[in-house]
């Protein structure tokens, strides 16, 4: 029976190639049905997210990476994140129908490039820039792990209405004595289909791949849609509008409404909010200089 909402690590025996396969089921849920763009767009957030969820999952670090789109094509934004605790979010958006499903990821997004941000969370940023290349993020994905110093990494990306799922294979530095094992692998992870991706348990799916290799399997770890947005981060993006403009806003609107984009999460600010918020600023600012 297929495990809903895991990730699962794998290794091929005697040989440097190691796994994960990834299944997202009502986390998918939850990004996909607060999303009002077309089953295509939808698509791409799923691949999208399965793609994170299992980079994610690489990196050794604490932290959270992120790969984003942006264009002024027909699906002009995508954001996917995934953090070491195993929560993903993410969303599309969608300003005009695609022409045809035959358009490249260029074209779709008029768009050359991804990009992909590993955050420690304690000041350490690394961004890269993905060239936007192929129909599939799996293509573009390859690429970006072709021409940077990354581990050689391929993936497998599958998305239906109730899942989104994902196969990752990584090749291990250091030597070994069975060195076809990356070509003869890669070739073998090939030929899953994606009803098999998103339909099989993670013990069939290796099964049915890897039958004739020693396959070592390890625990699942759960995955969860999470949100990281506060009623507390809300009040430190106002707080760097400054407090002129927040009170502008205040007077025209009576309220600082904001809106999370992933969650559809609501906080509302009154005047009384907003004065509290600014007041240590201005009580520093008026109490008397010392010599």
């Amino acid at each position: 029976m297929k495990q809903h909402d895991q990730v699962f690590r794998f290794l091929i025996q005697n040989t440097a190639v190691r796994g994960q396969l990834i299944s997202l089921d009502a986390s998918w849920q939850k990004c996909r049905e607060r999303s009002d763009a077309s089953a295509y767009a939808k698509t791409l957030l799923g691949h999208a997210l399965s793609a994170v969820a299992l980079l994610a999952s690489t990196l050794k670090m604490k932290g959270q990476l992120t790969l984003q789109i942006r264009g002024q094509g027909p699906v002009h934004l995508l954001v996917a994140q995934a953090t070491s605790q195993r929560s993903v979010r993410g969303l599309v958006r969608q300003s005009k129908p695609i022409e045809h499903s035959q358009q490249t990821l260029q074209q779709i997004f008029t768009s050359d490039k991804i990009v992909i941000t590993i955050d420690s969370g304690k000041g350490h940023r690394h961004q890269g820039i993905v060239p936007l290349t192929g129909s599939s993020l799996a293509d573009a994905l390859q690429t970006y792990f072709e021409q940077s110093e990354q581990l050689p990494t391929r993936l497998w990306l599958a998305c239906n209405e109730t899942s989104a799922s994902g196969l990752l294979l990584q090749k291990m530095p250091g030597q070994n004595e069975d060195l076809d094992s990356w070509n003869r692998l890669t070739q073998l992870a090939s030929t899953i289909t994606d009803d098999e991706l998103l339909e099989l348990d993670a013990s069939a799916i290796l099964h049915r791949l890897f039958h004739q290799e020693t396959v070592r399997m390890f625990e699942s770890e759960p995955l969860r849609f999470d949100c990281s947005c506060s009623r507390e981060r809300s009040l430190g993006m106002i707080k760097s509008l400054g407090k002129a403009e927040a009170m502008d806003i205040i007077q025209e609107q009576g309220k600082i409404n904001i809106s999370c984009e992933f969650c559809n999460a609501q906080y509302d600010f009154d005047p009384i909010d907003i004065e509290q918020l600014f007041a240590s600023d201005d009580s520093i600012a008026s109490s008397p200089t010392q010599h």
